[in-house]
C-alpha cells in the first residue's frame, strides 16, 4: 500500500500509459491498528501544513450517553465489522464495540486519524 497512483487499466480494461511521474501525494501509509494499552502516540505529517496524532494504543475512551459525556477505561474489543481478527487482537478501529468501565460502547472516532476514542454507549 505504498503508491497509491492511478490504475494501470481504463475500466475497459485498455492498457493506460503513465502522463506523469509518481507524486508524493499519491503515497500512501500502512493502516495504525491502534491497541488497547497504555497510550501511545505518534505525529505525523499531513497534506498541506496539517498534520495528524495517530493513536498506536490506548485506554481511554470518551463515552456518550444521552448527552452526557464521561471518561471511561477501556477494558477489552467485543467485536469489530472491520475485521473479526481485530476482536481477538484488540485492535479499535471505528465503529469497534468496546467493553469500557461505563459499559459496552460503540467507537464513533477513528483513533489512527484524530488520536482519540469517542464512543456512544450501548445497550
Amino acid at each position: 500500500m505504498q503508491n497509491q497512483g492511478r490504475s494501470k487499466r481504463t475500466k475497459t480494461g485498455a492498457r493506460t500509459r503513465p502522463h506523469s511521474k509518481k507524486k508524493k501525494h499519491q503515497l500512501g501509509r500502512s493502516p495504525t491498528e491502534t491497541t488497547v494499552g497504555e497510550g501511545r502516540f505518534r505525529v505525523v505529517d499531513a497534506r498541506g501544513s496539517g498534520t495528524k496524532v495517530r493513536a498506536l494504543s490506548t485506554d481511554v475512551a470518551n463515552v456518550t450517553d444521552d448527552g452526557e459525556t464521561e471518561h471511561a477505561t477501556i477494558e477489552d474489543v467485543v467485536e469489530n465489522d472491520a475485521n473479526p481478527n481485530y476482536a481477538r487482537r484488540n485492535i479499535i478501529t471505528k465503529g469497534a464495540v468496546i467493553e469500557t468501565s461505563a459499559g459496552r460502547a460503540r467507537v464513533t472516532s477513528r483513533p489512527g486519524q484524530d488520536g482519540q476514542v469517542n464512543a456512544v454507549l450501548v445497550e
